[in-house]
């Protein structure tokens, strides 16, 4: 039905910032999306505002910041890409009550954080960066001391969501013995034993690896107590997010020598481009590896990224599917044929649907094809209906007590 649809494809603006992958590029382009403006760079909120004037779908990765101001501005917008797994620099409250839903990838890189997370163990146990550093001043470490095999080392991972079974698979294959913490129940894959607290497993890993959301219960959840509880000689690693671990507390532990050595690739404050100045109290300890939050940053990933979350914003776009939204009711929804759309966003308040179909009623529309999700907050009914929309038919829907937007798909 797409020569029916309501706003031209042609006509629908979209910004991708922050060197986006092709890949994202390709996908609008080929489902009929020409109208797509592509930048390296991230924007200052000023630039911003300015640049989101119009635009009715943009595209960020993490250093784009969506603040309520932002939004506010966008007199266009009706959805957000985040191209990455963190959602956390879109303000997901605002972009609710506007009605916009928000997508990202939560899954398209875990790999290539798991398998960097390997090649951390692997580094550590074997102090190759020290060595590495050496060599490059002209010294030659030559010596086995202080170097271990990981195999029969333990692993504890914290958080085993889609990132940290996939590191417990990887690391058994390496002979590895795995242990786990989640505030979910999870079953275990291959011989990964699930630990009933965060205590037990600090105190019986040799290696902690961080795979946890960014949340209030997060922040800074490897303090200085928590810090302390880990093995004498261990390792941690940190590739999830920079609130997680209170940097300082962990310097602390390192130059003590109860924690023997770091890999972080994630910080509480990040440069903003590459050009800014990267501070840490971790700089120039040899024991701690640093990395400038690459984690998921694969040709690969970033393809498969760009993908992703292209594909989701067309589904929104050509049929109103929100599956996959992170804060916004989901509906997965195929075309109806010899039909026509309507999406109605609105509060969740008691009476909107009756008061939608009262209005179907008095207009004598018959509704071939209905859908109602709700969260929290939002509700979102797509309807499906024989008769061309009117100008009024859409103005009464407007008028239903709780509604945000509502709009004539095709």
């Amino acid at each position: 039905m797409a020569e029916n649809l309501s706003f031209a494809k042609d006509k629908i603006r979209i910004l991708l910032l922050e060197g986006i992958h092709s890949s994202a590029l390709d996908w609008f382009h080929r489902m009929g999306y020409a109208n797509v403006e592509s930048l390296n760079e991230a924007l200052d909120e000023q630039a911003l505002i300015e640049k989101m004037r119009g635009v009715h779908m943009v595209g960020i990765r993490s250093r784009t910041q969506l603040t309520r101001a932002i939004l506010e501005q966008a007199d266009k917008l009706m959805a957000v890409g985040c191209f990455c797994i963190g959602t956390n620099q879109v303000d997901l409250e605002e972009t609710a009550k506007m009605g916009v839903p928000v997508f990202n990838a939560p899954h398209s890189n875990t790999r290539s954080v798991a398998e960097m997370v390997l090649g951390l163990v692997i580094v550590l146990y074997r102090d190759l960066f020290k060595k590495s550093v050496a060599a490059h001043r002209g010294e030659w470490l030559k010596s086995a001391k202080d170097c271990h095999e990981v195999r029969g080392k333990t692993l504890g991972i914290v958080g085993y969501g889609h990132i940290g079974s996939q590191v417990s698979i990887l690391a058994e294959a390496l002979g590895m013995r795995v242990l786990y913490y989640d505030i979910q129940a999870k079953l275990p894959l291959g011989n990964a034993q699930a630990c009933p607290n965060l205590e037990f497993l600090l105190q019986n890993s040799d290696v902690v690896t961080l795979h946890v959301p960014q949340t209030p219960e997060t922040h800074r959840m490897m303090d200085e107590q928590r810090l302390a509880q880990m093995k004498v000689g261990s390792f941690l690693i940190n590739a999830s997010r920079g609130t997680v671990v209170d940097i300082d507390a962990l310097a602390a532990h390192l130059h003590s020598g109860h924690i023997r050595g770091a890999a972080i690739d994630v910080f509480p404050k990040e440069p903003a481009h590459n050009e800014e100045a990267f501070l840490s109290p971790l700089r120039g300890m040899e024991q701690v590896i640093l990395s400038p939050h690459i984690g998921g940053s694969t040709v690969e990933a970033q393809a498969n990224i760009g993908t992703e979350v292209a594909q989701k914003l067309v589904a929104y776009s050509d049929r109103g599917t929100t599956d996959g939204a992170v804060n916004f009711p989901q509906l997965q929804l195929s075309e109806h044929a010899n039909a026509h759309r309507i999406l109605h966003i609105h509060a969740n308040v008691p009476g909107v649907l009756q008061a939608i179909n009262k209005i179907m009623a008095d207009l004598e529309i018959n509704i071939v094809g209905q859908h109602l999700q709700t969260n929290r907050s939002i509700g979102y009914v797509v309807l499906d209906i024989e008769k061309q929309t009117t100008d009024e038919t859409l103005e009464r829907l407007r008028q239903v007590n709780g509604t945000i937007r509502c709009r004539i798909l095709y």
